[in-house]
């Protein structure tokens, strides 16, 4: 049976490139070269390319960059909540909307069964997509709850994506507004797991081929030691990473110092939880934090020490008043930082300005950490944390997972160092052109798989079904506008 021959395209002469250095093992500026792909894999990236090729793309007016790793991101929740969620935050839970403002207006977020909501989560799914891949991400981790249609919906956009189930012994109760109960079922937990790993071993098998899975316990403190380890040994078993929230509020902290008398890091290492394949989201609350006072300071090179990969997702978290303090002191400790977009707007190259501007606020200090630093945070230590070696980087032998930023787009100008124009001006309106695998799901800004309005339009609807349920889907039975009023008087 004869095959069709692999389609090979040429950049021609693109005015700058990302490159990978791989005796450096960092990304590196080059100039007026060519970058060459067959079929799904980069097959030259460098001058004077001569042999045949199918397409040819001018790329004087481009910097050719490699596809944005977003490491962590809930895709199918937080979009539902634009307009909503943004400032809701419990002064009495130090200051986080986790536990009890935000889960009545997110499906999926609490984590609740959603067979009688795959329409409000696909469109989500669907919107935050076009977000990512407008913004130059080729790359998801999406963390949800699972419903009918999931994988082919986030495969449809033409996005690589690393499905992640969640699944937990116990959740949250919030019944007074200032306490956390936990309601602790581990057989359900164990049997939530397994389902998620049947769901993580079909997506590997997924026709597109561009699906990968993730185990993916939720919590630190839903989670039983029990559930962890298994979770671990599952992942090993099947090569897969494994991801945990885990230092993403205080009241997290202080639940697990009092179960265990030492912070959650401490205790996920004494269990044996960090490890190279473990990727933990968030990683804020740690023993050096100014909010906590504790007496150790041990977290940050524990983290290094074990191989352990954090997901650093800055948005949401300013939203409470909160940040990661000092992001930088945790990349030079040698911890691998990734970066997630988490919630709404699901747009990276935002997500990587944040990144930069709250880590020299909270250190104080301007050369706490750098472009550099959070570029190869959103692409290199990505793949590092995701265990792969293929994406992440412009390189012979690495996937086909490309993005071409338009140097003539006015907010570019002048581009004398380009991926400074790009991160601090010019974000995601400068991308014009972004394939993955090889094929082009980007084209002048617009993606080619998903209908954004379509999809904007059907999120607007679902919104509108969540809220008018929240006085019963709410534990204290509270009116959508007595949790998040307008932001001005209606009149």
């Amino acid at each position: 049976m004869s095959t069709r021959p692999e389609k090979t395209t040429c950049i021609k002469e693109a005015a700058w490139v990302i490159a990978w250095d791989e005796t450096a093992r960092r990304p590196v500026y080059r100039r007026d070269i060519d970058v060459v792909f067959a079929g799904n894999r980069i097959i030259s990236v460098g001058g004077g390319y001569r042999k045949p090729v199918d397409e040819t793309i001018d790329g004087r007016r481009y910097l050719v960059m490699p596809g944005l790793i977003d490491a962590h991101s809930h895709a199918m929740s937080e979009n539902v909540g634009r307009g909503v969620t943004e400032e809701l935050g419990n002064p009495q839970l130090y200051m986080s909307g986790l536990f009890d403002l935000k889960p009545p207006f997110l499906i999926g977020h609490s984590m609740a069964k959603s067979a009688d909501n795959a329409e409000s989560l696909r469109a989500a799914n669907e919107v935050a997509m076009a977000e990512l891949l407008m913004s130059g991400v080729t790359t998801i981790a999406d963390l949800g709850m699972p419903y009918e249609g999931w994988a082919d919906t986030v495969a449809g956009s033409g996005i690589r994506a690393v499905i992640a189930p969640m699944y937990r012994s116990a959740r949250w109760v919030v019944r007074t507004g200032h306490s956390v109960e936990y309601e602790w079922d581990e057989k359900g937990g164990e049997r939530a797991m397994r389902e998620a790993l049947d769901l993580v071993d079909r997506v590997s098998r997924h026709q597109s081929g561009r699906l990968t899975g993730m185990v993916s316990p939720a919590q630190v403190d839903t989670c039983s030691k029990e559930l962890l380890l298994d979770s671990l040994a599952e992942a090993k078993r099947r090569g897969l990473p494994v991801t945990l929230h885990c230092g993403q509020a205080v009241w997290e902290f202080l639940e697990i110092t009092r179960r265990h008398g030492k912070t959650p890091m401490q205790w996920l290492g004494d269990i044996g939880f960090l490890t190279e394949r473990t990727l933990l989201a968030h990683a804020i609350f740690i023993d050096t934090h100014s909010w906590l006072r504790w007496h150790t300071k041990r977290d940050v090179a524990l983290l290094a020490e074990t191989g352990t990969s954090v997901a650093h997702c800055p948005t949401v978290f300013s939203r409470y008043g909160q940040m990661m303090e000092n992001v930088g002191a945790y990349i030079r400790a040698g911890v691998n930082v990734a970066i997630g977009t988490d919630t709404q707007p699901h747009n990276m190259l935002e997500e990587l300005r944040t990144a930069l501007i709250l880590g020299r606020i909270a250190a104080e200090d301007v050369t706490a950490v750098n472009a550099a630093e959070i570029f190869a945070a959103a692409t290199s230590a990505g793949a590092r944390a995701l265990l792969r070696e293929d994406i992440g980087r412009i390189a012979v032998g690495t996937k086909a997972d490309l993005v071409l930023i338009d140097l003539d787009e006015p907010t570019m100008m002048p581009a004398r160092d380009p991926l400074r124009s790009l991160l601090f001006t010019s974000a995601e309106r400068a991308v014009r052109e972004v394939y993955v695998d090889g094929v082009r799901v980007v084209a002048e800004g617009e993606p080619l798989f998903v209908d954004r309005r379509k999809a904007a339009e059907r999120l607007a609807r679902a919104q509108e079904r969540i809220i008018a349920a929240v006085p019963q889907t709410d534990l204290r039975k509270r009116q959508p506008e007595a949790i998040s009023p307008l932001t001005l008087p209606l009149q």
